[in-house]
């Protein structure tokens, strides 16, 4: 499908199911491309359903949103990997949908998740699955102290408490309703990192260098990208790890993995979102293209071609904390330092935690883009990293 293709007389539409801020990301770079867009989302204010073409409001299973969605559109995506499986079989069955179902449905199960990534040969931390009352009992002594973490629904640092002893594990697990979990060993941790790779139909497959992130009460909070932010060996690691896993999925559309650094120098997958990530919004000015053109280029069969990072970068992410009770961030301070760029998810109220938006923060040498960062950091009452 050509930019700016041309269907029944109008440019093709290209949907997305769900409305937030990475649906409203997409919906730029595809209105930038030439396509009309369409958006489901049940939310009047949805962040995408603002600025798109069409804004479809209804639930993700609601058979009339579904069937208009593909009356209008030529191919679809997703912006979260919680929007129901079935309704992307629904959705799959007459329109191409990427990502496809089987693999949303696994990245929503975190027990088939750890399978196919045992599969695909990339390590993983000790790990049991915990759906039945004997799978609690049997439980090895060789995994605490660990992280109790619920198979489905969680994010964010949602669904997943601590434990040090059985009686707690018990407690959690009880606390967590006695859902299906996956319990972790806690490793002692260095560094966190992730890699984003867009793969074609076709099987083409590009990828962004490898991001390092800071994550604070379970939400990403900096993103720094520049050569040495991670060491040359692990990244390359993590790079063929990542491809891997998506080339075993046969997955198409942009994938972002998540791993661990242990202190010792190791790499561990922790998670995989089978859609454009947190981390990866600085691609949008320190690259040549951007994780959301290359959601598009996926979605629409076009070409993909590897993208450059033309600038060292640091994103930080920007959450309802920052937003004083009346007015706004001091913007106008911050915008006056060097290459600094703001992204707004046009979200009408800042609540705590909150994805508000991003600033990212480019120039010539990870030095400067550091120094800048931090003062930018301290303006908007960043906790310094």
């Amino acid at each position: 499908m050509l930019p700016g293709a041309v269907v029944n007389g109008q440019p093709a539409t290209l949907g997305v199911m769900g409305g937030g801020q990475l649906g409203r990301m997409f919906v730029h770079a595809a209105q930038s491309m030439g396509y009309f867009t369409a958006v489901l989302d049940p939310d009047t204010a949805s962040p995408a359903g603002l600025v798109s073409h069409h804004h479809i409001q209804t639930d993700y299973l609601d058979e009339q949103g579904l069937a208009q969605l593909m009356q209008r559109c030529a191919a679809i995506t997703t912006e979260f990997e919680n929007v129901p499986a079935p309704a992307l079989v629904t959705l799959g069955a007459h329109r191409p949908v990427a990502p496809g179902a089987d693999a949303v449905a696994i990245a929503q199960d975190r027990a088939a998740e750890k399978a196919h990534f045992v599969g695909c040969g990339v390590p993983v931390a000790p790990h049991a699955v915990i759906a039945k009352p004997e799978q609690l009992a049997a439980v090895s002594d060789e995994l605490f102290p660990c992280i109790l973490k619920t198979a489905r629904m969680g994010y964010d640092g949602k669904g997943q408490i601590r434990v040090k002893t059985r009686e707690e594990l018990s407690a959690a697990w009880d606390q967590l309703k006695n859902v299906p979990c996956v319990l972790e060993k806690m490793l002692p941790l260095q560094a966190e990192c992730s890699v984003i790779v867009a793969r074609g139909a076709d099987g083409q497959m590009v990828n962004f260098p490898v991001q390092l992130n800071l994550h604070r009460e379970g939400i990403l909070a900096v993103t720094s990208v520049y050569e040495g932010a991670v060491p040359a060996d692990l990244a390359a690691q993590a790079v063929a790890a990542t491809r891997a896993i998506a080339e075993g999925l046969h997955y198409v559309g942009v994938l972002c993995v998540e791993f661990f650094i242990l202190e010792g120098g190791q790499l561990v997958v922790n998670e995989m979102a089978p859609r454009p990530h947190n981390s990866g919004h600085y691609t949008l000015n320190a690259c040549d293209q951007s994780q959301f053109e290359l959601q598009v280029r996926t979605l629409a069969g076009l070409p993909l071609t590897q993208p450059r990072q033309h600038s060292p970068a640091i994103m930080l992410n920007l959450l309802g904390d920052l937003w004083p009770e009346s007015g706004t961030p001091a913007w106008d301070e911050v915008l006056a330092l060097p290459g600094t760029h703001l992204h707004l998810y046009g979200k009408l109220s800042a609540r705590p935690g909150r994805k508000m938006g991003h600033l990212n923060i480019t120039g010539a040498t990870p030095e400067a883009v550091r120094a800048t960062a931090l003062q930018a950091a301290a303006l908007l009452g960043i906790e310094a990293f």
